[in-house]
């Protein structure tokens, strides 16, 4: 199965963006993860068919009324075989 690593680039910290994520991934049918990272990105990556990835893509540029998604850097990574999408620390 398909899994991208992605890195959020933008305002995307303090507004409960990772939440949002969560429950994009969850609405699109996608496992893996989400976090925040020191410098103000956000880090994720998203395991699932081609259609619910790109599904979770569309969603992660548009979605939150609050962010500012300036880049989206997607990359094709080897899947993990994950059951669930968490929120993970730093």
């Amino acid at each position: 199965m398909p899994r991208k690593h992605v890195l959020v680039k933008g305002y995307v910290q303090g507004i409960g963006f990772r939440w949002f994520v969560e429950r994009a991934a969850a609405k699109a049918g996608v496992v893996g993860w989400v976090r925040n990272m020191p410098n103000g990105d956000l880090e994720a990556e998203a395991e699932g068919g081609e259609e619910a990835l790109g599904a979770f893509m569309r969603e992660l540029r548009s979605g939150h009324p609050y962010a500012r998604v300036d880049t989206l850097e997607v990359r094709d990574i080897p899947d993990q075989g994950e059951k669930a999408f968490r929120i993970k620390g730093w």
